[in-house]
């Protein structure tokens, strides 16, 4: 395996269902990635450790996911110059409101990139990080631009079928 790219960080393994999202499209774009667990409130020093020797081992972006107080991405981001992207998790109480928050509503100098909440959050995090990398990967410029270029034919896909559908209502 070649060595990774990207870091997938969560601050606990019950974040595994919607972080799977995001390792999946590093898969599909051929990024190679790696696995940690880690939490800014109950093992802070792994964590910052984790954060300053991350480019020491190949690694050009971190996406951080995390629920609840969610301020794994910031710990990381206040130990590191690497792009820090963070997915809040709606895991708590407060359906992802509170991670957020704590990950989108950091001080001037550490900044992380926030992506939507759940799910959608953790696609759009693994291909921002592709976008990333495309800076200096063209391997993956092309395939990103393959990925935008089937999300169009997706679009006009379902256009077409919903103008096909309305058509044959109105004959009707």
């Amino acid at each position: 395996m070649k060595k990774p790219l990207v870091a997938v960080v969560m601050g606990s393994d019950s974040d595994m269902q919607i972080m799977q999202e995001a390792m999946q499209v590093l898969a599909d774009f051929d990024i190679p990635h790696s696995v940690t667990i880690t939490s800014a409130h109950r093992c802070s020093q792994r964590t910052a450790s984790f954060a300053r020797n991350a480019r020491k081992n190949g690694i050009a972006v971190i996406i951080a996911g995390a629920g609840w107080a969610a301020h794994l991405a910031g710990v990381i981001a206040a130990e590191t110059t690497l792009p820090v992207i963070g997915v809040p998790i709606d895991s708590s109480p407060l359906n992802g409101l509170d991670a957020l928050l704590a990950t989108v509503q950091m001080p001037a100098g550490v900044p992380v990139a926030t992506m939507a909440v759940g799910r959608a959050g953790a696609r759009n995090a693994a291909v921002f990080a592709a976008q990333i990398l495309a800076l200096t990967h063209p391997d993956i410029r092309k395939k990103l631009d393959a990925y935008k270029k089937k999300l169009a034919r997706g679009v006009v896909a379902k256009s077409r079928a919903v103008e096909r559908k309305l058509a044959v209502h109105r004959e009707k």
